[in-house]
């Protein structure tokens, strides 16, 4: 188990070391000036060499590559005359570790640096404000998607190459085949406006607004609902088809023909032997789904202007920020290792038989 962990670990940190010089390579090699397009066309020469030397873009592409590993890094090296440690205002605080020579080195949580457009915000905090609403979308899609491919599965299994069945495939079918923005449309224009009156629902909102009274912000569960079912059709279309074939495969096995021998009903053997096995196929895909979905939910969020990581990742593309892209890619890409060392776990519950090696 520790063996299994550190080469998960290992392997977690390279991944992400790719990520972070992919990231530096695409967004800080591109032509243009950063700078500049913090500053848009009203900067002076004075403003623009200040507000380099700010943001280190002053230096060489190589010292850059340096201090973005250094900012991100939990363990990272600075001079003892740097600022920036000694009160709580500066751009990070640390433990420090020990020094050597003019050398400190100071354990802290990873800097993602400043906006570039929402001036002296630091990229965590817009995380931080934006991450747990993309969060909560996709745990209720997912949800949505699983109870419901679940039941269409088992459903189809059943029933196979019935009307029922065949039913269940079409709808699955074009359920996968429809993009998640055209199905955001289509359903924000017909239950948010079209049918507004009797559903009750707006074509956009986030989860939390002002009041009418503008005192406060007030929670509005209702304006989850549409974002997580065109959030979910998708995955529910991939779960039930997954549910199906797995189904069927597990019920020509020679213990569900013992089991029937037994006595046992069809729903009895389901719920008793075969459900169970039958998941592995379906929590690889849920877990590729759920980290799929925190980043495939950008253009979801942006139509229904849901207050996520999506919509933000939108707004910084259109205005260049960044800092912001560049953090809110690490955090999903770091999501995303975090789920499937958590599926590894999963997988030998629910089949003992599966070591972690």
């Amino acid at each position: 188990m520790i063996s299994y962990m550190l080469k998960k670990i290992g392997y977690a940190v390279l991944t992400l070391y790719g990520v972070v010089t992919v990231i530096f390579l695409l967004f800080y090699l591109l032509p243009g000036d950063p700078a500049q397009m913090m500053m848009g066309q009203n900067e002076s020469q004075e403003q623009l060499a200040n507000l380099k030397a700010k943001y280190g873009l002053d230096q060489p592409i190589g010292t850059q590559y340096l201090y973005f590993l250094n900012d991100l890094s939990p363990i990272s090296f600075h001079s003892t005359n740097n600022a920036d440690f000694t009160h709580d205002d500066g751009k990070y605080t640390a433990l420090d570790l020990f020094t050597i020579g003019i050398t400190s080195t100071y354990l802290k949580w990873p800097y993602l640096r400043e906006s570039f457009q929402k001036t002296g915000k630091k990229v965590s905090y817009i995380i931080g404000e934006t991450l747990p609403n993309t969060m909560i979308l996709a745990l209720a899609a997912i949800s949505i998607a699983l109870v419901l491919g679940l039941v269409l599965g088992v459903i189809s299994a059943l029933y196979k190459n019935s009307w029922v069945d065949q039913m269940i495939q079409l709808v699955s079918t074009i359920g996968m085949s429809i993009p998640s923005f055209f199905s955001a449309i289509i359903f924000a224009f017909i239950f948010g406006y079209v049918l507004q009156e009797y559903t009750g629902l707006k074509m956009s909102g986030s989860l939390y607004e002002m009041d009418d009274y503008g005192e406060g912000m007030q929670l509005q569960w209702r304006n989850l609902i549409l974002p997580s079912i065109v959030l979910g059709i998708r995955p529910l279309a991939v779960i039930s088809q997954l549910m199906r074939n797995s189904l069927l495969e597990v019920m020509g096995q020679e213990y569900i023909t013992t089991a029937y021998a037994k006595g046992l009903t069809t729903l009895q053997v389901i719920k008793r032997h075969a459900f169970k096995n039958a998941l592995n196929p379906v929590i690889t895909a849920v877990s590729g789904w759920f980290a799929s979905l925190l980043a495939g939910a950008v253009f979801v969020e942006y139509i229904f202007n849901w207050n996520g990581i999506g919509k933000e990742i939108v707004e910084a593309l259109n205005t260049q920020d960044l800092p912001v892209i560049t953090g809110a890619v690490l955090v999903i890409a770091t999501l995303f290792i975090i789920i499937n060392i958590l599926v590894d776990f999963i997988y030998v519950w629910l089949d003992p038989r599966v070591k972690l090696e």
